[in-house]
């Protein structure tokens, strides 16, 4: 009887509809079943956003810290590491930082840990306390993954880890799944979003304050303001769920374009609600790599996004879209001006967007990385993995 694959343990925070949380289903579905096994850990819960995950054999547990406490927390994944045994933990996030101590404890040898974003309140890394927790833990981490080149120079210069235990790995998109828009993509919009001569603007992601689409809102209040030929035109979509959904909402009605907006929620068909949009928008404050820009490129849409974090390691500004900084209103509603006057500058954009995608950053391509960071530690012969371009 041949002998089972290596087990990796991922440790997240939730196991809920978000980037980070979408690049791990698509490394477990992809990652070849021969090569590895796999389990979550979630340092709080999950929702049913699990069942994307395809495989039957993978373990999903929900741990509760904000329930039980740091202390049972630790002990729970340290017997859950003594039961499952896995040949590495990967651990991604501050919350991740939980499990490291306890998986080493239990025995695991190899701790990966992967570095993904930013936070609302320490946008750009700089706070004492994070970064002291981040160099605090690093003894515990054989190997680092950073989703972007930005992240990886701020684990070298704030965190102090070495270049050589970092590997960078931008995330991928499934070209296939997300692709051009069929004849019938309008019809997923309700009727008042369907007019001949619509343009629907439209952005995906948790309604959080990192993601600020409420400047969004106030770019097509301004365009209407200020372009009332052209704002009439606009329609707002705006996909996902979280806890600024209700002040969000009230803010679109302050200014006057609730009957322009649609708040379509969490959606499962998300490459259909992109083939419904013209324009993607991403307003983000800050990104490590955003998983929404490369799913909008790759159904050839152009992109409107703040010039933050990864964001500019994905577009080439008047090539794929426009850069715009955060929280500039103006800035917004200038370029959403221009996209919506210029059909064609719209679709060379786009084209050009789903090219650099199917070129640069494909989900074999992230799967292939990963695998190689994982058998660098584990596998035949393995030898701690050396970074190099992803």
């Amino acid at each position: 009887m041949s002998e089972a694959p290596p087990l990796i343990l991922h440790v997240i925070h939730h196991l809920v509809i978000g980037g980070l949380e979408n690049g791990l289903v698509n490394l477990i579905n992809r990652m070849p079943a021969s090569a590895y096994r796999h389990a979550v850990a979630c340092i709080e819960d999950y929702s049913e956003f699990r069942y994307r995950i395809a495989r039957p054999d993978v373990e999903v547990v929900a741990l509760h810290r904000s329930r039980i406490g740091f202390r049972k927390l630790q002990a729970e994944i340290f017997r859950l590491c003594r039961r499952l045994r896995p040949a590495i933990i990967h651990s991604r996030g501050m919350s991740g930082l939980d499990a490291l101590l306890p998986a080493r404890l239990a025995g695991v040898r190899y701790c990966v840990h992967g570095e993904h974003g930013w936070d609302v309140d320490n946008l750009h890394g700089r706070k004492w306390k994070p970064a002291l927790l981040r160099r605090l833990h690093a003894p515990l981490v054989t190997h680092y993954i950073a989703v972007s080149r930005d992240l990886e120079g701020f684990m070298i210069r704030r965190v102090g880890v070495s270049p050589r235990r970092i590997t960078q790995i931008y995330n991928g998109v499934d070209t296939d799944r997300f692709s051009p828009a069929g004849s019938n993509a309008r019809e997923l919009l309700p009727a008042q979003m369907r007019a001949d001569d619509s343009i629907v603007v439209g952005t995906v992601g948790r309604i959080q304050a990192v993601k600020d689409q409420a400047t969004l809102l106030a770019a097509v209040a301004r365009l209407n303001a200020d372009r009332p030929e052209l704002g009439r035109r606009m329609r707002v979509m705006i996909v996902g769920d979280g806890p600024l959904l209700p002040a969000l909402r009230h803010r679109a009605a302050e200014l006057e374009i609730a009957a322009q907006t649609w708040f379509a929620g969490s959606m499962s068909n998300v490459p259909d609600a992109l083939r419904a949009m013209d324009v993607f928008v991403l307003p983000s404050l800050n990104e490590g790599i955003s998983n929404t820009i490369l799913e909008a490129m790759a159904t050839g849409l152009p992109i409107l996004a703040t010039r933050v974090g990864g964001n500019v390691e994905l577009l080439e500004d008047g090539v794929t879209g426009r850069f715009f900084a955060p929280r500039d209103v103006d800035a917004l509603a200038r370029l959403l001006q221009d996209f919506a006057a210029n059909p064609a500058l719209r679709d060379a954009h786009g084209r050009a967007a789903r090219r650099i995608a199917v070129e640069r950053f494909s989900l074999d391509a992230m799967i292939a990385n990963y695998k190689a960071v994982y058998d660098g530690l584990c596998g035949p012969g393995g030898t701690e993995p050396t970074p190099r371009a992803a």
